[in-house]
Order: C-alpha cells, then structure tokens, then sequence
C-alpha cells in the first residue's frame, strides 16, 4: 500500500499525530483513538498493524506492554510527494514575512500620533 494510502484515513493520520508527541504504548494510543472516534481495541489494533506494515510506525516490547513510535524513514515518501508542492506556499509565506518586515520597520519610522493618545 502506498504512504498516502495509508494516511487517507483518519484514524490512522491522528495516531501518527499522537505518535509525533513520542512514544506510547498500545493502550494508550486504544484509549486516545476510543474516546475520539469510538473505535474498539481490536480495531485501533487493526489500523496500527497497517502503519507498521507499511513503515509509518514502529513497535517495541518493553515488559509485556508494546510501545509504539513514528518511523521516519516510512514518510520520506510522503515529504519527497509533498515537497513537489512546497514552492506553492513558501513563496507566500515569504511574501508574509517581506510585508511584517514592512511593517515593522514603518513603525519604526513614524513617531507616533500625539492625538491617539
């Protein structure tokens, strides 16, 4: 399955997210994904074996509980797919940061309005 297969569904994306804060244990992970979506163990169990098998995620047992984390190498995939589209908002964001820059030093400038006070 592709990356941006993987990532199409929403439970998936918010236990990468959950993920991405570091390391949790498959209970926790059960518990977060229960109260937002209401999906059972087993289920939530389902869609971490599919981030696994396709090199989103990773698993270690510590003791009996499986700890799990965001693998990095798995969403290069993802990043090279999305980084084809990157130009379109950094060129924005570098005009934003050109008008704040604008502005402030403008402020700098002018004294301020006696009158505003």
């Amino acid at each position: 399955m592709h990356a941006m297969d993987v990532l199409g569904d929403p439970v998936r994306r918010r236990i990468l997210e959950l993920l991405a804060d570091g390391e949790l244990s498959s209970g926790a992970v059960v518990e977060h994904i229960r109260d937002e979506f209401g999906i059972s163990q087993p289920g939530v169990s389902q869609h971490l074996r599919v981030l696994r098998e396709n090199g989103l995620a990773t698993v270690r047992a510590e003791g009996t509980r499986r700890l799990y984390a965001v693998d990095a190498e798995g969403l290069r995939e993802v990043d090279v797919w999305v980084g084809r589209f990157r130009r379109f908002w950094e060129q924005r964001l570098d005009a934003l940061g050109t008008e704040i820059a604008r502005g402030r030093r403008a402020r700098r400038i002018t004294p301020p309005d006696p009158e505003d006070d």
